[in-house]
């Protein structure tokens, strides 16, 4: 059977440690006379994952190594999250919907959620849209109520770059997204007892 993309992460272990940083591009420039400074914000926001597995002996070892390999290095793309945030803060109740087409940018509208609630969404809980290739993982900036009839805005990080179909579901529990690895070369360590090290970084498919 032909290796298809994104790959899930293999079961066999969870991960140890993930340190996920947010970029933005921006430039800053500064007079070195005034110390005065200046700063352009561009499009550019991406997620970066540095991702550390347990110790383990060989026979989960083989099942992540096998996975890494069969990403043939920046090639291959994988569903990643953050483990700590699969449960939102929120209620999150209903089942949210996109509110209209060619929403893209760190404001969009939804609805279909529970009506009239406080704290729908906490800030720090992640959303999806999309699903598969089309994944993207979101992070909320600011507490989400939501109005009468169900409907919110919700401001986010980073930007949706790709406008979701109007209508299309807003994952609010386990939220992935897109990723690749960040190098081409794959590593892992075996010590004297037979266990295995492996770590790995990771960069949002953008």
């Amino acid at each position: 059977m032909a290796i298809t993309y994104p790959l899930s992460l293999p079961t066999a272990t969870g991960i140890a440690q993930i340190e996920i940083r947010a970029i933005n591009a921006v430039a800053y420039s500064r007079s070195p006379f005034t110390f005065s400074g200046q700063a352009h914000a561009y499009s550019g926001q991406m997620w970066t994952a540095d991702v550390s597995l347990p110790p383990m002996k060989r026979d989960d070892a083989e099942q992540w190594i096998a996975w890494l390999i069969s990403l043939r290095g920046q090639f291959g793309t994988f569903l990643l999250n953050d483990p700590s945030g699969a449960t939102p803060r929120g209620s999150a109740g209903g089942s949210p919907l996109v509110n209209g087409a060619s929403q893209t940018g760190n404001l969009i509208n939804i609805d279909n959620c529970t009506a009239s609630q406080t704290g729908w969404l906490k800030a720090g809980d992640y959303v999806q849209f999309g699903t598969g290739s089309s994944s993207s993982l979101h992070k909320v900036l600011e507490d989400v109520n939501s109005n009468g009839s169900g409907e919110t805005t919700l401001e986010i990080w980073p930007s949706v770059r790709t406008a979701p179909a109007d209508n299309s579901a807003v994952v609010t529990s386990s939220a992935k997204g897109l990723f690749r690895l960040s190098s081409n070369e794959q590593a892992f360590s075996v010590n004297e007892a037979s266990i295995y090290g492996i770590t790995f970084a990771a960069m949002e498919a953008v």
